[in-house]
């Protein structure tokens, strides 16, 4: 779909909107991304790419529970899974400004007020999306992700030692289950918008599911997530921080344990991951100097689970 023939159709779907500035935004492996002005409103729209086979109904869906539940996150304008509108299922956002680069958020004197208080704010955040009524969400579905990614690893045919030992690790160390909430799946620096102030909004919910709330404060810890810094939780704070914030805020004391198992297996599925990310690049699926990079880290996450493993991380 062309740029005019875009706007033409982002019109139509807002009642006949006066529509400016229309942007193409860089970014989103399964997300095309634009902002745009809709009779003075300034909107965000997100159209699926092809090859994705996602419902994004579900998207649209955790978006507007989110928001109910108190979570910070774009409020869905309107939404439709209906090709002939834009050519692609899409949602048309609010637009939240802020800054989402991890580099900036960390080391920028205009985000120095925020990191202090981003730990306790995305603790609050995770309160509030788990405290989601899975019932409202009925399309979500859980996932046995040691399961899922032991049948990933085994398709690629990549022999990695380290992988095998982290899997061992995984199964003999494998906590009770949790109680089953709705789970952001990618919670973590670079999927949120932050401001001065500190957190804005939380993005990019397409990995939402059902399982364990553990798992999204274990992501939020793995160490690829800290971008560099010597702090556990997102380059920003401390385990202790994040445990007690969120505790205050559900009444559910944290098992640190639980948590660092969340966080193993956080960083063995980025390393298949990015063994997943180089194979396309690999084969020709998708040529891209960003997808071949990727593979080079495969041996990062390797060196990252034996310090895990070993409690020095």
């Amino acid at each position: 779909m062309s740029h005019d023939d875009l706007a033409a159709s982002l019109s139509m779907v807002l009642g006949g909107a006066a529509i400016t500035d229309l942007t193409r935004l860089t970014g989103g492996a399964s997300r095309e991304t634009w902002s745009f002005v809709a009779d003075s409103r300034p909107l965000i729209v997100q159209r699926q790419r092809g090859g994705d086979v996602r419902d994004m109904a579900t998207e649209f869906s955790v978006l507007r529970a989110a928001l109910a539940a108190g979570v910070p996150v774009p409020e869905v304008i309107t939404a439709s899974t209906d090709v002939s509108d834009l050519g692609a299922a899409y949602m048309v956002l609010s637009c939240v400004a802020g800054e989402t680069i991890a580099r900036k958020i960390l080391r920028d004197d205009a985000f120095a007020t925020a990191r202090e208080h981003l730990a306790s704010q995305l603790a609050h955040a995770l309160a509030a999306l788990h405290s989601i009524d899975p019932t409202t969400v009925p399309s979500l579905q859980p996932a046995d992700q040691i399961q899922q990614y032991r049948e990933v690893l085994d398709t690629l045919a990549h022999p990695h030692p380290t992988f095998e030992l982290a899997f061992r690790w995984l199964h003999e160390h494998r906590p009770d289950a949790g109680k089953v909430r709705v789970v952001h799946g990618d919670f973590r620096l670079g999927n949120i918008m932050v401001g001065p102030d500190g957190l804005r909004a939380v993005l990019d919910w397409e990995l939402a599911h059902l399982g364990d709330p553990m798992e999204d404060l274990g992501w939020l810890c793995v160490k690829a997530w800290r971008f560099g810094s010597d702090k556990p939780v997102a380059g920003v704070g401390q385990y202790d921080e994040l445990f007690d914030e969120y505790a205050r805020a559900t009444g559910v004391n944290v098992d640190a344990e639980v948590v660092r198992w969340w966080e193993v297996l956080g960083t063995l599925k980025w390393g298949i991951m990015c063994i997943v990310q180089a194979q396309a690049h690999i084969s020709g699926f998708t040529r891209s100097h960003e997808l071949a990079a990727i593979g080079r880290r495969v041996c990062e996450n390797e060196h990252d689970l034996f310090l895990a493993l070993e409690g020095r991380w």
